[in-house]
């Protein structure tokens, strides 16, 4: 089995490989003070409700744009799952990236998160394209079809910007995106921050994407879009440049990291 762990800002999301598929898989908010001993008294437990006995987990890899939580991951593996037949991996631009070759100014700045959903998109596509993971930040990475990291956006997320709507508005409340308007015009106060979000982010991503992809492949139509993070499915619907929307393309992007670099 190999354990695959994905932590953001936000959220760390989890899985278990077994026989090449995911078993179980988990998404729980960061607590950058979490050390190695604390996570093994909550995932043993979420093992032990899944049936996953850790004892049979031989492999493990991280990426995490926290450094102490990556610290405290590595630190877990190490003294917890005892049977690895590899030293735990995290994630950074030095591994073998299946080929992807990072072309930014500086590789060591591109998010851990961001080189693995190009690796997993990549695997999936073969040709041009532009990920988008709605995470606490937007960002949209670019890939084009020399399979080169170009680099990207980075925009405040959906969650950011509901919080900053509640804390700097004396009336405005703090909600969840949780249903979808009846109308693009808002004829309530939540009505109206359910449109503007949805609407309004949908408009985000289909600019974006046409700016992104005039520039990865100035001759070609279209390059072909994955959304990814946790609201990829809520936002999907008001994109019309999203083609498809996929919430474990880290997961698999570990996975498939983890197979090229413990040949």
């Amino acid at each position: 089995m190999l354990f695959t762990v994905d932590v953001g800002n936000s959220h760390t999301v989890s899985g278990v490989v077994h026989n090449d598929k995911f078993i179980a898989n988990w998404r729980l908010q960061s607590n950058q003070d979490r050390t190695a001993d604390e996570l093994a008294i909550r995932y043993n437990a979420l093992f032990q409700m899944a049936n996953i006995d850790p004892r049979q987990i031989t492999g493990f890899i991280v990426s995490s744009v926290v450094p102490t939580l990556e610290t405290s991951w590595l630190n877990f593996a190490i003294s917890y799952l005892v049977e690895l037949k590899h030293p735990p991996l995290a994630v950074n631009h030095l591994l073998d990236l299946a080929g992807l070759t990072i072309k930014i100014e500086n590789p060591a700045e591109v998010g851990a998160d961001r080189i693995v959903n190009a690796v997993a998109a990549w695997d999936r596509f073969h040709s041009a394209f532009i990920v988008v993971d709605f995470g606490t930040a937007i960002t949209f990475d670019c890939i084009n079809a020399q399979h080169e990291y170009l680099g990207g956006t980075i925009h405040p997320g959906i969650g950011i910007s509901l919080d900053a709507l509640a804390s700097r508005t004396a009336k405005l409340p703090r909600l969840d995106i949780d249903v979808t308007p009846e109308n693009p015009i808002g004829t309530t106060t939540v009505k109206a921050i359910h449109s503007g979000m949805l609407y309004g982010f949908g408009g985000l991503i289909d600019r974006m994407t046409a700016i992104l992809g005039k520039e990865i492949a100035p001759e070609q139509e279209k390059v072909q879009t994955i959304a990814t993070g946790g609201m990829a499915d809520v936002i999907l619907p008001y994109a019309n440049s999203l083609d498809i929307a996929d919430k474990q393309l880290t997961l698999l992007g570990l996975k498939h990291l983890y197979a090229i670099n413990t040949k």
